[in-house]
Protein backbone atom coordinates (compact mmCIF):
# COMPACT_ATOMS: atom_id res chain seq x y z
CA UNK A 1 0.00 0.00 0.00
CA UNK A 2 3.07 1.73 0.65
CA UNK A 3 4.25 1.71 -2.86
CA UNK A 4 0.97 2.98 -4.52
CA UNK A 5 0.80 5.85 -2.39
CA UNK A 6 4.18 7.09 -3.33
CA UNK A 7 3.51 6.33 -7.38
CA UNK A 8 0.15 8.61 -6.97
CA UNK A 9 2.26 11.28 -5.17
CA UNK A 10 5.08 11.06 -7.27
CA UNK A 11 2.42 11.06 -10.39
CA UNK A 12 0.90 13.90 -9.32
CA UNK A 13 3.54 16.09 -8.20
CA UNK A 14 5.12 15.08 -11.56
CA UNK A 15 2.43 16.24 -13.82
CA UNK A 16 1.92 19.31 -12.00
CA UNK A 17 5.29 19.92 -12.19
CA UNK A 18 6.04 19.06 -15.97
CA UNK A 19 2.46 19.22 -17.70
CA UNK A 20 3.27 22.01 -19.20
CA UNK A 21 6.31 20.27 -20.89
CA UNK A 22 3.90 17.16 -21.49
CA UNK A 23 1.83 19.50 -23.70
CA UNK A 24 4.30 21.42 -25.60
CA UNK A 25 6.38 18.50 -26.17
CA UNK A 26 3.09 16.55 -27.24
CA UNK A 27 2.24 19.38 -29.60
CA UNK A 28 5.18 19.77 -31.20
CA UNK A 29 5.28 15.97 -31.67
CA UNK A 30 1.94 16.32 -33.22
CA UNK A 31 3.41 19.29 -35.69
CA UNK A 32 6.90 16.71 -36.07
CA UNK A 33 4.62 13.39 -37.22
CA UNK A 34 1.87 15.57 -38.95
CA UNK A 35 -0.77 12.74 -36.82
CA UNK A 36 -2.03 12.99 -32.90
CA UNK A 37 2.12 12.85 -31.53
CA UNK A 38 0.53 10.82 -28.70
CA UNK A 39 2.25 6.98 -29.02
CA UNK A 40 -0.56 4.22 -27.74
CA UNK A 41 1.09 0.53 -27.70
CA UNK A 42 -0.22 -2.81 -26.27
CA UNK A 43 1.97 -3.95 -23.53
CA UNK A 44 1.68 -6.97 -20.93
CA UNK A 45 1.29 -6.01 -17.04
CA UNK A 46 0.91 -7.03 -14.23
CA UNK A 47 -0.13 -11.03 -14.16
CA UNK A 48 -0.07 -10.99 -17.77
CA UNK A 49 -2.85 -8.32 -18.10
CA UNK A 50 -2.42 -6.04 -21.63
CA UNK A 51 -2.37 -2.45 -21.46
CA UNK A 52 -1.83 0.66 -23.85
CA UNK A 53 1.12 2.57 -22.51
CA UNK A 54 1.48 6.24 -23.09
CA UNK A 55 4.43 8.05 -24.88
CA UNK A 56 5.22 11.15 -26.80
CA UNK A 57 5.85 9.84 -30.94
CA UNK A 58 9.52 10.21 -31.43
CA UNK A 59 9.21 8.48 -35.03
CA UNK A 60 7.48 9.87 -38.59
CA UNK A 61 6.89 7.67 -41.97
CA UNK A 62 9.07 9.33 -44.66
CA UNK A 63 7.81 7.75 -47.86
CA UNK A 64 6.15 4.79 -46.06
CA UNK A 65 9.72 3.82 -43.56
CA UNK A 66 9.45 5.18 -40.05
CA UNK A 67 12.34 7.15 -39.21
CA UNK A 68 13.20 8.88 -35.87
CA UNK A 69 12.73 12.36 -36.54
CA UNK A 70 15.29 14.95 -34.69
CA UNK A 71 12.72 16.54 -32.34
CA UNK A 72 11.97 12.36 -31.75
CA UNK A 73 15.99 11.80 -30.84
CA UNK A 74 15.81 14.70 -28.74
CA UNK A 75 12.69 13.73 -26.70
CA UNK A 76 14.19 9.91 -26.65
CA UNK A 77 17.50 10.76 -25.04
CA UNK A 78 16.00 13.39 -23.06
CA UNK A 79 13.51 10.63 -21.61
CA UNK A 80 10.27 13.49 -22.16
CA UNK A 81 8.67 10.73 -24.58
CA UNK A 82 8.55 8.51 -21.70
CA UNK A 83 6.66 11.47 -19.12
CA UNK A 84 2.93 10.07 -20.43
CA UNK A 85 3.37 6.86 -18.60
CA UNK A 86 2.74 8.97 -15.52
CA UNK A 87 -0.73 8.61 -16.35
CA UNK A 88 -0.10 5.25 -16.87
CA UNK A 89 1.46 5.16 -13.26
CA UNK A 90 -1.68 7.26 -11.86
CA UNK A 91 -4.44 5.18 -13.05
CA UNK A 92 -2.56 1.94 -11.58
CA UNK A 93 -1.56 0.10 -14.58
CA UNK A 94 2.55 0.95 -13.59
CA UNK A 95 4.72 1.65 -11.07
CA UNK A 96 7.22 4.53 -10.55
CA UNK A 97 10.09 1.23 -10.36
CA UNK A 98 9.17 -2.12 -11.39
CA UNK A 99 10.51 -4.14 -14.64
CA UNK A 100 10.05 -2.36 -18.24
CA UNK A 101 6.31 -4.19 -19.73
CA UNK A 102 7.21 -6.23 -22.63
CA UNK A 103 5.40 -5.80 -26.02
CA UNK A 104 2.53 -8.87 -26.38
CA UNK A 105 4.61 -12.04 -27.84
CA UNK A 106 7.55 -11.77 -25.74
CA UNK A 107 6.01 -12.49 -22.31
CA UNK A 108 4.81 -15.79 -23.90
CA UNK A 109 8.14 -17.13 -24.16
CA UNK A 110 9.05 -16.96 -20.56
CA UNK A 111 9.75 -20.11 -18.71
CA UNK A 112 9.50 -21.57 -14.99
CA UNK A 113 11.19 -18.94 -13.08
CA UNK A 114 11.33 -15.86 -15.06
CA UNK A 115 7.45 -16.12 -15.44
CA UNK A 116 8.02 -14.69 -11.89
CA UNK A 117 8.49 -10.98 -13.35
CA UNK A 118 4.76 -11.02 -14.51
CA UNK A 119 3.81 -10.84 -10.87
CA UNK A 120 5.16 -7.37 -10.36
CA UNK A 121 3.82 -4.08 -11.65
CA UNK A 122 5.98 -2.88 -14.62
CA UNK A 123 7.34 0.91 -13.55
CA UNK A 124 9.02 3.77 -15.71
CA UNK A 125 12.22 2.68 -14.16
CA UNK A 126 14.18 -0.09 -12.61
CA UNK A 127 17.80 -1.26 -12.01
CA UNK A 128 18.49 -2.48 -15.87
CA UNK A 129 17.10 1.21 -17.18
CA UNK A 130 19.77 2.62 -14.77
CA UNK A 131 22.39 0.41 -15.23
CA UNK A 132 22.00 0.66 -18.85
CA UNK A 133 20.89 4.41 -19.11
CA UNK A 134 24.27 4.95 -21.69
CA UNK A 135 23.57 1.63 -23.78
CA UNK A 136 24.13 3.00 -27.07
CA UNK A 137 27.69 3.76 -25.58
CA UNK A 138 28.12 0.48 -24.46
CA UNK A 139 26.99 -0.95 -27.67
CA UNK A 140 29.33 1.42 -29.86
CA UNK A 141 32.61 0.17 -28.22
CA UNK A 142 31.49 -3.32 -28.91
CA UNK A 143 32.73 -5.38 -31.77
CA UNK A 144 29.98 -7.16 -32.78
CA UNK A 145 26.78 -5.64 -30.72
Amino acid sequence: MAKRIFDILFAITTLLLLGWLIIICWLLASIDTNSNGLFIQKRIGQFGKPFNIYKLKSMKAINGIKTISRFGNFIRKTKIDELPQLFNVLIGEMSVVGPRPDVPGYYDKLQGEERKILELKPGLTSLATLKYANEETLLAQQENP
